[in-house]
C-alpha cells in the first residue's frame, strides 16, 4: 500500500479510501467528468457524486479542485 500524504490543510496523515473512492478519485483527476467516470466505472453520475462528496469529508477538502491537486500530488 503506498503512502498517503498529508491533507493540504493539516499534517496530520489522510484517512485511507476505499478501492472505488480511490478508482473515481483517478478518473476525476485525469480530466473525467462526473458522467465520464460514472460510464467507466459502471456506475451512475449519482454514484460519483456521492463517493466523491465522501472522499472530500474524509479528506476535510472543499473543492474538486483542491481534491485533484491532493490527487496528483499522491501520483494518482
Amino acid at each position: 500500500m503506498s503512502p498517503t500524504p498529508s491533507t493540504p490543510h493539516t499534517e496530520a496523515p489522510a484517512p485511507a479510501l476505499a478501492p472505488r473512492e480511490l478508482e473515481t478519485l483517478r478518473h476525476i483527476a485525469s480530466g473525467c467528468t462526473y458522467l465520464q467516470a460514472a460510464r467507466q466505472m459502471g456506475l451512475s453520475s449519482h454514484t460519483v457524486d456521492a463517493y466523491l462528496r465522501r472522499i472530500r469529508a474524509k479528506l476535510a477538502i472543499n473543492t474538486t479542485a483542491e481534491l485533484t491537486r491532493w490527487a496528483i500530488a499522491l501520483g494518482l
